[in-house]
């Protein structure tokens, strides 16, 4: 991704975009960004995406927290690592949810947040 690439509809946010290349880097399925802005009040986004093993998980998880860390973004917690069924990053105004497949199925946090619109992710 260059300097001047968008990834994400609407929004200018160079960490948010650096999520989605780490996740699409490492093959993660079905990434989806929710605006909870106008529905939530403890973040602005959830970046949602799924693995398709425990290995592959950790590896998106890994990815995200080393680029951004290159940033100086550091995450105020991430949790779920050793299971790998669903590692939640949080990075305060964004959290990042990793799941394996069948915890991505079972949680449907899609459908939890529906009022909170979708942001478009290129390509």
């Amino acid at each position: 991704m260059t300097e001047n690439t968008t990834l994400i509809e609407g929004i200018s946010d160079a960490r948010l975009e650096t999520v989605v290349a780490c996740a699409g880097d490492k093959k993660a399925v079905d990434i989806v960004i929710l605006d909870l802005r106008e529905v939530a009040q403890f973040t602005d986004y959830f970046v949602i995406c799924n693995g398709r093993s425990n290995r592959q998980v950790q590896a998106i998880c890994e990815q995200i927290e080393e680029k951004l860390s290159q940033r100086g973004v550091r995450p105020l917690h991430i949790e779920g690592f050793e299971a790998a069924r669903w590692i939640l990053m949080d990075y305060g105004d964004f959290i990042v949810h990793i799941f394996d497949e069948e915890a991505r199925k079972f949680y449907e946090l899609e459908r939890l947040w529906r009022d909170a619109p979708r942001i478009e992710i290129k390509g």
